[in-house]
């Protein structure tokens, strides 16, 4: 009898906690976030192959690596400063940068001050 009081227990506590899990998610808009990652990792994929497909190769033509932006390097005596991978990964990140300021500024997610809003009435 005991065993079965403790079980009962133990469903309905169970019960509880997906409950609360439940309304959380509904509350914090979890899934939006979700949503969010997924579409910024997806975005991410393509701005890296562009940046690696396109600009680097065209880069690395203008700074004249022939194997690409990658292996650009600037010669100093004998010493080698490697430079072409921080310009590929820089010229990544400001793309990135751009489209998540212009995708916000496109929606309308920007947070405006209330000064702000009068202003533009």
């Amino acid at each position: 009898m005991r065993l079965n009081s403790y079980l009962r227990l133990q469903n309905k506590k169970m019960k509880e906690n997906a409950k609360g899990f439940i309304e959380f998610i509904k509350k914090q808009n979890v899934m939006s976030l979700a949503i969010g990652f997924m579409l910024g990792s997806a975005v991410s994929k393509v701005v890296s192959s562009i940046v690696v497909d396109i600009i680097n190769p065209i880069l690395g033509i203008i700074l004249g690596s022939t194997n690409g932006l990658q292996n650009f390097a600037i010669k100093i005596g004998t010493n080698q400063i490697m430079i072409g991978n921080f310009v590929a990964n820089l010229v990544d990140f400001i793309i990135i940068a751009l489209i998540v300021y212009y995708g916000t500024k496109t929606i309308g997610l920007e947070k405006t001050t209330e000064s702000e809003k009068q202003e533009k009435k």
